[in-house]
């Protein structure tokens, strides 16, 4: 559509207020994750301002936005413990690249062949280490090296933290932000168009400035002294393999993220569809970017997006403009960090670490699908109680051990009375299963008509149809009336 007076008004009046509400977003959630990384927290705001402006202006998805994720920042702090920070930009410069190169071999749509209970079990596991991680931030404590014993111990640092003035008003602080975060939604209308992780660190830190309490600020640098382009040096890091595990974790991990996350964008509006193979080279172009900056890794992100859509956005440039705000922001007022509380930070990463586990979802999905569901909690503990690619490879064993269930589970269910009796074949009828099949109808003994229901089969081959007809036309010979439900399924037997 070429642009013209119409069109720019157009976006003045939808996308400009959008993209000034993603900002604002933005912002509080782009230092928070940078800060649980490991890494200053001007780099989260160059992430985002190159997926404002890099990702953001290519082809793919027009309204999901993109910047650093909660879902990567265990990674991330994996990351740059074992290698180091300035090895950080090498990591993801190639992990973008690698991206590139699935995007061109138009792989992208295969992303979605993923299952979901491993994304979902991945996503959990990683709010639960999450929250193990920011809540001893949040106590003014330092957390340990493994999740579980962090998570073990949460409730002992809360007691040491309470008997400290330090640890205290953390806390307090932390808490207030989290109770802000979840009673924004139940605001009156007006107040709930701000949005909530910025009203909740504006409050925690004017608290912390009015009341001038004993509570650790944001450390802030400035912008260019921040950046750290990966050299020469950072180069000989690609011959060791256990770097490439890291590269292509980042690569796979953030683009299944991104894609899923266009997948739930493009059903909050009636926009144009993302181009997923489009969508995954803006990605990796972003984190090339990104990555050459020495700043963190980005992926698409389902708050900002929601917040996009939600806000009226209509075209890209309401996600373009959230970068031009970003840069301005980080290039005149970057000073204002320094009055951002840690433990603010902190209670807003805790708050996403839950939204991540997501509690009620999980529960809903034992309750209807509980194979799905031990899929999903398999990958979690693998995560929690390993590590991210560990958790994941459990997962997905997982999941294909739950597919291989599927594929040849078969169940019988014979229910007799005086009018006749009843036999419903569920599941998969394959020749694997044959012999169970044979077994389980020998055993059955008529006290009536005979109604054979093979509507709840999902697969019936050439082996068991041969097998059922076999044992229908028996039981006719004997003079006991056999019906099948559907009529059509024995007919080519018959």
């Amino acid at each position: 559509m070429p642009w013209n007076s119409a069109r720019v008004r157009a976006v003045l009046r939808t996308d400009l207020p959008a993209s000034i509400t993603v900002f604002l977003v933005a912002v509080p959630l782009c230092v928070g994750v940078s800060v649980a990384s490991g890494a200053p927290a001007e780099l989260g705001l160059v992430t985002g301002i190159v997926g404002g402006l890099v990702a953001g202006a290519l082809p793919g998805s027009s309204l999901q936005v993109s910047g650093p994720a909660a879902g990567l920042t265990v990674l991330v702090h994996s990351a740059v413990t074992a290698y180091g920070l300035p090895a950080l930009g090498m990591v993801v410069l190639t992990a973008g690249l690698v991206q590139v190169l699935l995007a061109v071999l138009r792989l992208g749509r295969w992303f979605r062949a993923v299952s979901a209970a491993v994304v979902e079990g991945m996503l959990t596991g990683i709010g639960i280490v999450l929250i193990a991680s920011q809540s001893y931030v949040l106590l003014d404590r330092k957390a340990g090296g493994e999740a579980l014993s962090n998570l073990v111990g949460i409730p002992a640092a809360a007691v040491r933290a309470v008997d400290t003035a330090a640890g205290g008003a953390s806390l307090a602080v932390g808490a207030g932000v989290v109770a802000v975060l979840v009673l924004w939604k139940y605001m009156p209308r007006r107040l709930s168009l701000l949005p909530g992780p910025l009203v909740a660190v504006v409050l925690a830190a004017a608290a912390v400035r009015l009341l001038d309490l004993p509570v650790a600020t944001v450390q802030v640098d400035g912008l260019l002294d921040t950046l750290q382009p990966p050299g020469v040096e950072q180069l000989a890091l690609l011959l060791r393999p256990e770097v490439w595990g890291t590269v292509l974790a980042f690569a796979l991990i953030a683009s299944a993220e991104s894609l899923f996350s266009a997948s739930a964008v493009d059903h909050m509006h009636a926009g144009p569809r993302t181009a997923y193979n489009r969508e995954l080279l803006a990605q990796g172009v972003g984190n090339a970017v990104a990555g050459a900056l020495g700043a963190l890794p980005m992926t698409a992100v389902i708050v900002r997006s929601a917040a996009n859509v939600q806000a009226g956005a209509r075209t890209k440039a309401a996600r373009i403009l959230h970068g031009v705000w970003l840069l301005l922001f980080a290039l005149v007022l970057p000073g204002l960090l320094d009055l951002v509380p840690l433990a603010a930070l902190a209670g807003l990463l805790v708050h996403a670490g839950g939204k991540l586990v997501a509690p009620r979802a999980r529960w809903r999905l034992w309750r209807s699908d509980r194979s799905e569901a031990l899929v999903l909690l398999a990958t979690a503990i693998g995560i929690v109680t390993t590590n991210l690619l560990e958790g994941v490879a459990i997962g997905l064993v997982a999941a294909l051990a739950k597919t291989a269930w599927d594929v040849t589970h078969i169940r019988l269910h014979v229910e007799q009375s005086a009018a006749g009796t009843l036999v419903r074949v569920h599941g998969n009828a394959t020749f694997v299963k044959l012999p169970t099949l044979v077994d389980r109808l020998e055993d059955v003994t008529p006290t009536g008509p005979v109604e054979l229901d093979l509507s709840a089969l999902t697969h019936l081959d050439a082996a068991c149809r041969q097998a059922l007809t076999a044992w229908a036309d028996q039981h006719r010979r004997r003079g006991v009336a056999v019906t099948v439900t559907p009529e059509h399924e024995l007919v080519k037997s018959t």
